[in-house]
């Protein structure tokens, strides 16, 4: 089988020809339809993600396929069921071997790219602004990087919750996208004063920040009394130091959500979050929205295409089977 790989930190993944994989005990082979790109792997490539496994290693968090093995002491899933898996590597390949608890029945209706673009961006989200920010019907949600593949999940989200959507993301083409999602106001981070704009708007109760750097100094100016920032990544590169002070002033709270880490101390909590959200999108209320769909041998093309930040929403990489046409 064919499969993208890291063999060394640092340098340029490459397609390599493995043997098929089995069905180890407690694990299951998917048929590998679609791997659902993340800015994760990314840092995995540079050795900087807290899960990075140690080199060689097949790339791609998560994916969607079918089940065709178990190996023993596996009782289900069933030969056939097709399933979304949060594998944290390995997705990137015409095949794999995953732990069975790990893989997550998908409704015969959704199509395996949504189920493959499926998990982190709306599980991060949901779980980030229901259970750790409380957001509130009412309440105004500033989202940065909006047009991300978390932020326009975080705008269908919030606005599920009854919330008031500020999208903030560079440039017309990125914001119309933010505005097909629910977005209510939009804000050109590559030429207004974000902190002026939000102001402008009320401020903002709730701040979902993928982003870090200026913008996240920015939010923190615009946020309430009482506000709640989420900080869920740094794709800026710069991991912002927050003044206490500000906070003790405005009584603000700066809170870190790693979607990954609850599959650590608290996996139920995954689990219902991600049976509301299959619901929901079972009852058409989630879209996720997937700019690109390349086939693995133009894996190297859409990783720079996440890099380069030219994608909205997903970037799925495809391996032919189930997919709709690009």
């Amino acid at each position: 089988m064919k499969a993208y790989r890291l063999t060394s930190t640092g340098t340029a993944p490459e397609i390599a020809d493995l043997p098929a994989p089995e069905a180890g005990p407690g694990e299951v082979v998917v048929e590998i339809a679609a791997c659902g790109l993340n800015f994760a792997d990314l840092l995995m490539i540079e050795g900087k993600y807290q899960q990075t496994p140690p080199p060689p290693f097949t790339l791609g968090m998560e994916l969607a396929g079918t089940v065709i093995a178990r190996g023993p002491g596996v009782d289900a899933p069933a030969l056939g069921t097709r399933v979304a898996v949060m594998a944290g590597s390995g997705g990137l390949a015409e095949m794999g071997a995953f732990a069975a608890e790990a893989c997550l029945p998908i409704p015969d209706a959704m199509p395996f790219d949504d189920a493959a673009a499926f998990q982190v961006a709306y599980g991060t989200s949901h779980l980030a602004l229901a259970r750790r920010a409380r957001l509130a019907p009412g309440e105004t949600l500033l989202v940065l990087g909006a047009a991300g593949g978390v932020g326009l999940t975080a705008i269908e989200i919030g606005k599920l919750l009854g919330a008031t959507v500020i999208a903030c993301a560079r440039g017309a083409e990125k914001l119309a996208v933010c505005a097909a999602a629910g977005a209510d106001h939009l804000i050109d981070s590559s030429r207004e004063d974000i902190r002026a704009a939000v102001k402008a708007l009320g401020g903002a109760d709730v701040v979902y920040d993928p982003v870090g750097g200026d913008q996240f100094r920015a939010a923190l100016s615009a946020t309430n009394p009482e506000g709640r920032i989420l900080a869920v990544g740094f794709a800026s590169g710069d991991v912002p130091q927050i003044p206490a002070n500000h906070l003790l002033v405005k009584n603000i709270d700066v809170i870190g959500f790693w979607w990954g880490g609850y599959a650590l101390f608290n996996p139920a909590a995954l689990r219902e979050s991600m049976a509301a959200l299959i619901g929901w999108y079972e009852q058409g209320r989630l879209a996720p929205h997937i700019s690109h769909r390349l086939p693995l041998d133009r894996a190297a093309e859409a990783y720079e295409l996440l890099r380069t930040r030219k994608s909205t929403g997903k970037i799925v990489v495809t391996m032919g089977a189930d997919q709709p046409s690009p």
